[in-house]
């Protein structure tokens, strides 16, 4: 017998990344990832398949730890396709565990054993098992999976506060690739006593604020250039910042400014999208594979 499930999860943005005090804000954005799991009691082993390619270990360690809860010895096979562009700082890692975890859960017909909090902690110990990840990503996986804007404590792995606001969304995503767990995490300590404004800013529901401020200071950090985020905020976005550890930018906009920012930020090399907050997460998808 093969037990299928299939189920999709949203990119996020950056408003206060965790790497410097493991505490952490980000939102969800309307791009998505889809899971497919196909699994048998006949197979032996998972094989992840990541369309366009990519190292698929964390999509099949997070099918492994997600039957590992349930005590279940099943084989088989994952395969996730995705918009949102890999080890781009928009969060593709916490959307492919995501999927990944509600896929499975769907398969076995778990589909309502686990709470989302769950979910997402799944998820975040099999990209900490996969390497992907210096902090485990609580916040970036939170906000891909609930939706909204949530502010987290990476460390305990506890929502601290999740608000639906409604946004329209521009990201920039320049020509290369930045891998989280190559950032320095020795020259982001170094500025943690400046992002602990901008985790107070976030844990007061002030935002935008917040997520200019840990901009400027993660490019500082990070060595990447601000004038995108000055770009921006010249051109009358909201707020924008450096999303996680590079190498996109992301602002929010209303209005006017959504055509000016993504017009500013498409004279650059690279590619622009347009989209808003995702207030509503990660979903299981009905129907046959």
């Amino acid at each position: 017998m093969v037990f299928c499930g299939r189920a999709v999860a949203c990119g996020a943005g950056t408003i206060v990344n965790a790497i410097s005090t493991l505490r952490g804000a980000a939102f969800a954005l309307d791009i998505h990832t889809v899971a497919e799991v196909m699994l048998s009691e006949d197979e032996k082993g998972v094989c992840g398949v990541i369309e366009g390619g990519g190292d698929a270990r964390l999509i099949e360690f997070a099918v492994e730890d997600t039957l590992s809860r349930f005590g279940l010895s099943l084989g088989g096979v994952v395969k996730t396709s995705s918009e949102i562009p890999q080890a781009s700082g928009l969060k593709s890692s916490s959307a492919a565990a995501n999927a990944t975890v509600l896929a499975t859960l769907a398969a076995i017909g778990e589909s309502e054993s686990l709470s989302r909090e769950d979910v997402v902690r799944i998820g975040v110990g099999s990209a900490i098992r996969a390497g992907v990840t210096i902090t485990g990503a609580f916040d970036d996986a939170a906000a891909s999976c609930l939706g909204g804007v949530v502010v987290t404590d990476n460390e305990k792995c506890e929502i601290l506060r999740r608000d639906e606001v409604e946004a329209e969304v521009v990201a920039y995503v320049p020509p290369v690739k930045a891998f989280s767990r190559d950032a320095s995490l020795s020259r982001a300590k170094l500025i943690a006593p400046l992002v602990e404004d901008a985790n107070r800013s976030a844990e007061a529901g002030d935002y935008w604020h917040a997520m200019t401020l840990n901009g400027l200071l993660y490019c500082a950090a990070l060595d990447f250039s601000p004038e995108p985020i000055l770009d921006a905020l010249e051109v009358g976005a909201v707020s924008a910042t450096l999303s996680g550890t590079g190498p996109s930018y992301v602002a929010i906009t209303e209005g006017d400014a959504t055509d000016a920012v993504a017009k500013m930020w498409g004279r650059m090399d690279g590619r622009v999208i347009r989209t808003e907050i995702n207030n509503s997460g990660a979903y299981v998808m009905e129907g046959e594979l």
